[in-house]
């Protein structure tokens, strides 16, 4: 039986011409077959910010193709971020400050509403953006997984770079009136922050929504015409009654849109409007992350 053995072992080395190439047999691990089901998790979910983290890049890449895609093949590039505001301010400058003659604060017209319109062509060009995002991009949802909450991101943080073009204008319009900013411009920055919160509360919520029900897409430009006009873009503050200035403060850009002209122009600020506001906005943004996690595991089904 030895000798048989021996043989057989000679055998296998002369066809596998190396003694090492003899495969030796697994034992048994003693472990069933199983099987592993994957389902979506139920409920809402927090976000993943160390998910986030690790995506970071691809946040950037989607902003500058998002950058690229909207100034490419235009006549006027860059300088359609001077032309929307330019031309806003032109309107409310004849009929709200020539014809209705709204108190200003003792600062020229143009000066006073262009304050305003920093924000909130931002804000309206941002969450418009974002809402439709999801829309206007099914393919990308269905071929590759990536954190979906970058796509109505980046669509909004776009026009960070035209808010930064029209700040750059603001400041040769205000030297050209003479006017200077006052002390407390140093709180532009937060107020930045502020509008980019209120911007994404909105945008974010109407680009889930609109992956499900299409319609919702028409209804951004009615609510942005009434934002607008609920929010003192053309006129000041000072002419609402502190009630109305509470309700209309629910809207985010009330209390921050004043807030603009108290920082830059020095007017009196109006801390209970900007406090509504502010807490409606991170309010808004707070629902919209959870809302947005809780519906994104269905997009590609709808997509």
């Amino acid at each position: 039986m030895i000798e048989q053995d021996v043989a057989a072992t000679q055998a296998d080395v002369h066809l596998n011409g190396r003694a090492d190439c003899l495969e030796a047999p697994v034992p048994p691990t003693g472990i069933e077959d199983y099987e592993l089901v994957i389902r979506p998790q139920p409920g809402w979910i927090a976000i993943d910010w160390r998910e986030m983290w690790a995506y970071r890049e691809l946040l950037v890449f989607l902003v500058w193709r998002d950058i690229s895609v909207r100034y490419k093949q235009t006549v006027l590039g860059f300088a359609w971020a001077v032309v929307q505001p330019l031309m806003m301010m032109l309107i409310f400058t004849l009929i709200f400050g020539r014809f209705m003659k709204v108190p200003t604060g003792g600062y020229p017209y143009p000066v006073f509403v262009f304050a305003g319109l920093m924000p909130w062509t931002f804000f309206s060009q941002g969450f418009g953006a974002a809402a439709t995002s999801l829309a206007n991009q099914q393919a990308l949802l269905t071929k590759v997984y990536f954190p979906r909450l970058f796509v109505p991101v980046s669509a909004a943080m776009v026009f960070l770079v035209d808010m930064a073009i029209t700040m750059v204008l603001y400041a040769a319009l205000m030297v050209i009136y003479g006017v200077a900013p006052s002390w407390g411009i140093v709180w532009l920055p937060l107020l930045i922050v502020l509008t980019i919160i209120a911007t994404l509360g909105l945008g974010v919520t109407l680009a889930a929504l609109t992956v499900f029900y299409r319609d919702f897409k028409h209804i951004v430009p009615f609510l942005t015409m009434i934002l607008m006009y609920t929010a003192p873009v053309a006129y000041p503050i000072s002419i609402h009654s502190q009630v109305w200035r509470a309700i209309l403060s629910l809207n985010p850009m009330f209390g921050i849109v004043g807030a603009y002209r108290s920082a830059i122009l020095g007017l009196e600020w109006d801390l209970p409007s900007l406090a509504i506001s502010a807490t409606t906005a991170v309010a808004s943004l707070i629902f919209a992350l959870f809302y947005f996690r809780k519906t994104e595991r269905a997009f590609a089904d709808y997509a």
